[in-house]
């Protein structure tokens, strides 16, 4: 294992404002596929997923708009951002009033980026790490962005996130359409046009929604 992500982390990153969500910065990467190969040599392996706590992504981006716009969708509530990456989500939620953020990852970086990410915002999160999914926790408020973009993955995630819908929690998600995104169960609540990274896309603008259950 790495030995020390929280270095690696501020080696190879550097505090940039969110396009879409200026009022946040985190530690980004400026190129995805140099990054993605150090990360390889540091943890000795090959084939890792991509860097997801290194870049802005287009639903997390979306879904942190809403959630600085509509603040009250958080406010003085206990918050779970799952899958949390960079923790972007998750420091909006702070930054609107939740009362408790926890951002669940993982990942190792990830988990190093969040508190690091959310120090550089004056906010805490509670990192939570390990598989969750299939928990009840005592969250108000459950937001997950891009998880639609594997098919075991999204189909897992998404019967998780019905079932807490169904036990009276709010759940959005994030996403600009991906594949594997179950459309027929969700409804948009809003749309945005979401700066990215072409490395990481199909294009620089990317078309964003926040999605809800039917």
């Amino acid at each position: 294992m790495i030995a020390d992500a929280r270095d690696f982390i501020l080696t190879h990153t550097r505090p940039l404002c969110m396009p879409h969500a200026p009022e946040i910065t985190l530690h980004l990467a400026d190129e995805a596929t140099e990054l993605w190969l150090k990360t390889e040599e540091e943890l000795g392996e090959m084939g890792l997923p991509p860097p997801f706590w290194a870049f802005a992504w287009a639903g997390g981006q979306a879904l942190a708009r809403y959630i600085l716009d509509s603040p009250q969708v958080v406010a003085g509530k206990r918050v779970l951002d799952f899958a949390s990456g960079s923790g972007l989500v998750g420091i909006a939620c702070a930054l609107s009033g939740a009362a408790k953020v926890e951002a669940s990852e993982i990942d190792s970086f990830a988990l190093a980026a969040i508190p690091l990410n959310a120090e550089l915002n004056g906010v805490t999160l509670f990192p939570r790490t390990g598989d969750i999914i299939g928990e009840s926790g005592d969250w108000d408020v459950v937001l997950a962005g891009d998880v639609s973009y594997e098919r075991d993955m999204a189909k897992r995630v998404t019967d998780w996130l019905f079932a807490l819908r169904a036990q009276g929690k709010t759940v959005l998600i994030g996403d600009p359409g991906r594949a594997y995104l179950d459309r027929e169960r969700l409804t948009a609540v809003a749309e945005y046009q979401v700066p990215v990274t072409r490395a990481l896309e199909d294009s620089e603008i990317k078309r964003s929604c926040v999605w809800q259950f039917k």
